[in-house]
């Protein structure tokens, strides 16, 4: 309506409309009115033509100046009112508790009580409006405070007034006050309003009550878009994920129209719990239904396609991001960053680095932890480097990305270094990452006693982390004295982690220690556990292939059986005997050469190599740390069959070529 510039606007209406100006005209004016300046011309006029004390006007004017934030202008036109109404006092208390203003916000409440004539007291809509401001300017807690005051002096919330206070309920964790709301829903016939199970589906989500959760929907059998969003950010952030997932493909399966927060909401949720390949399908299936992913979606089901090694999917949200114009968002960016790296792509991963427009630490953090896990120390350091050098601050993440690179480098005194300018120049304090990344520097290095001494010095009581760390140490080294009184003080603070046993029976097994091997089996047995089965992942033409050690299910297995035979056989063949060091269980040599042939990460090679042209190279990762005996069949089949295979497993990236691996043997 009006023209580009104010001032112009200005001389625009005082030529065109007659004078004085209508009572009409102005609110209508007002309403419409693009920015501060014009108002307060307008406010002008109003005051020249005597209208200003006209009850709409000023309402326009008071409603108006709040729009855009000039609180110090609406009050001053209330101040101005002769009669001044609910309406108007309820405006500006809602308007400075939105600014997070809690103390200007309840003063307006006692001022408006104690004016001129006896005041004007508060009503419901002034309280939600109280509540309501608060909560979404981020002072839950005072919002809390407010539904408590409210309540205390005989208001009751109605259906607006109970969503806006379970969700600052909700905030602050005070589920006894939550269930105090739930119950007055139940009894004021609202708990089946739309608006009231939605934020009680997400105030019992945020208080961690995943069973009210559930219970609540199925009671309200209320199935619609922002239900469906609560259901699955409640259950996600309890860790419910299958639960998320059934209600989800149940609100899909009866055709509620879902939208882009829906189905992103869902894919971060799977991404979160560890259901990569079921975030990746969704992904797919979304686009199906027509819902096209924004630059929120992008770096949620990023993480999915590196956790499986999916690059081929990866490089297509890339492309979708170029077409998008999303590359100059920062999250996308960095998530992009992150992706390339942990699909073994670390040059693509400098190359988008580099190309960023803008670079946030998050951004500095995936490209310096990128070049960690691929064992590039050298580059990790100097790109921390010039991260100081951009004047960008460090936080606790860069640190455990620069310690894990020299670790990952056998760097002992540059890790020290790290350690110390840490605290002394950046005044961070160590955390338990910190610590236990100085304990697995230490200890690579054979400077076990060292790190043990370290782990007796620290501020806090050392969790399974850093202990976990030691006991790893102390497998390379042997040191099977350091290995029992880490492993021991593992199974205290982590008894469900079969990891720990399977680790300290590893080290009893590479000593011919069976009698130990046997006591930790049984230790096993007692609680009931069982090692967690090695699980690898392999792309082959844009379709993510799982393979567990051990399962024959695979449609392919027989061939993958078959050319792993033909290895084997090449491999003894040219002198290559398999380290049964690494197989836990007191046998015969020739059953341990079998248990090796099975592992998941050589399953996945043979079915790259059978379902590959030659010389095409090999991403594989693995749920577990690869096994001295597959590392050394690695180098072979790189050799022997002129492949590129990078292998990521939970410690770093293993790139093998032509027989030799970058790790150089030391991981």
């Amino acid at each position: 309506m009006w023209p580009m510039s104010h001032s112009n606007s200005v001389v625009h209406f005082l030529r065109h409309v007659s004078f004085p100006p209508d009572p009409h005209l102005l609110p209508t004016a007002l309403k419409s009115c693009p920015a501060p300046p014009l108002a307060r011309a307008l406010h002008a006029a109003a005051v020249a033509a005597g209208l200003a004390g006209d009850p709409f006007v000023a309402s326009s004017l008071l409603h108006t100046y709040l729009r855009f934030g000039a609180t110090a202008d609406a009050r001053s036109v209330l101040d101005g009112m002769p009669h001044k109404t609910v309406v108007g006092w309820s405006a500006l208390v809602a308007a400075h508790a939105a600014r997070g203003d809690a103390e200007g916000a309840l003063r307006l409440l006692d001022e408006m009580r104690r004016g001129a004539g006896g005041g004007v007291e508060p009503n419901v809509i002034t309280w939600n409006g109280l509540v309501s401001g608060l909560n979404r300017s981020g002072h839950a807690r005072d919002a809390a405070a407010a539904l408590v005051r409210m309540h205390g002096e005989g208001f009751l919330p109605d259906v607006t007034g109970i969503s806006c206070a379970l969700s600052a309920v909700g905030d602050v964790g005070e589920v006894s006050v939550g269930e105090q709301l739930h119950g007055y829903a139940v009894k004021a016939g609202c708990r089946l309003d739309a608006c009231v199970v939605t934020a009680l589906i997400d105030m019992y989500g945020k208080c961690g009550r995943a069973e009210e959760i559930v219970r609540v929907f199925e009671e309200s059998s209320h199935m619609d878009v922002a239900s469906c969003n609560a259901l699955v950010a409640g259950l996600s952030r309890n860790s419910q994920a299958s639960e998320a997932l059934r209600l989800f493909k149940e609100f899909v399966g009866r055709g509620v129209e879902l939208n882009v927060v829906s189905w992103t909401s869902i894919v971060a949720c799977c991404v979160q719990n560890g259901r990569d390949l079921e975030a990746v399908e969704l992904f797919r299936e979304m686009q199906a239904h027509g819902i096209e992913p924004n630059k929120v979606t992008i770096p949620c089901v990023l993480p999915a396609f590196a956790n499986v090694a999916a690059l081929m999917h990866g490089r297509s949200a890339h492309c979708f991001a170029v077409r998008k114009g999303f590359l100059h968002d920062i999250y996308v960016g960095s998530a992009l960053v992150d992706m390339y790296a942990k699909c073994g792509r670390v040059r693509d991963a400098r190359t988008i680095f580099d190309s960023m427009p803008s670079r946030n630490v998050v951004s500095w953090n995936a490209m310096i932890g990128g070049y960690a896990m691929h064992g590039e120390a050298a580059n990790a350091v100097q790109l921390f480097r010039s991260m100081l050098m951009r004047k960008q601050k460090p936080d606790i993440v860069t640190f455990t990305c620069v310690l894990a690179a020299c670790s990952q480098a056998g760097l002992t005194e540059e890790g020290r270094h790290y350690f110390n300018e840490m605290q002394q120049e950046h005044g961070i304090s160590p955390r338990m990452e910190h610590y236990a990344c100085m304990v697995t520097i230490l200890g690579r290095a054979g400077k076990l006693d060292e790190a043990y001494d370290l782990i007796n010095e620290m501020p806090f009581e050392p969790d399974g982390c850093v202990w976990g760390s030691l006991l790893g140490s102390c497998r390379v080294h042997g040191n099977v004295d350091l290995a029992e009184v880490a492993a021991e003080k593992l199974f205290h603070l982590e008894p469900e982690n079969a990891g720990n046993y399977v680790l300290l029976s590893n080290i009893y097994a590479s000593k011919k220690l069976w009698d130990g091997v046997n006591r930790v089996r049984e230790m096993m047995k007692d609680v009931g556990m069982k090692k967690e089965k090695g699980c690898s992942w392999i792309e082959i033409k844009n379709k993510v292939h799982m393979l567990l050690a051990g399962d024959n299910s695979h449609p392919m297995m027989s061939a993958i059986t078959e050319k792993l035979k033909q290895l084997t056989i090449e491999m003894r063949r040219l002198g290559f005997a398999p380290s049964t060091d690494f197989v836990l269980h007191d046998v015969e040599e020739q059953e341990k050469d079998d248990i090796l042939a099975v592992h998941s990460e050589k399953l996945a090679v043979a079915l790259g190599l059978i379902s590959t042209s030659p010389g095409t190279p090999l991403r594989v990762i693995k749920n577990l740390r690869i096994c001295g005996d597959c590392h050394e069949a690695m180098k072979f089949i790189s050799c022997f069959e002129g492949r590129e295979i990078s292998v990521r497993d939970t410690n770093r990236f293993h790139h093998f070529r032509d027989g030799k691996c970058s790790c150089g043997d030391y991981w």
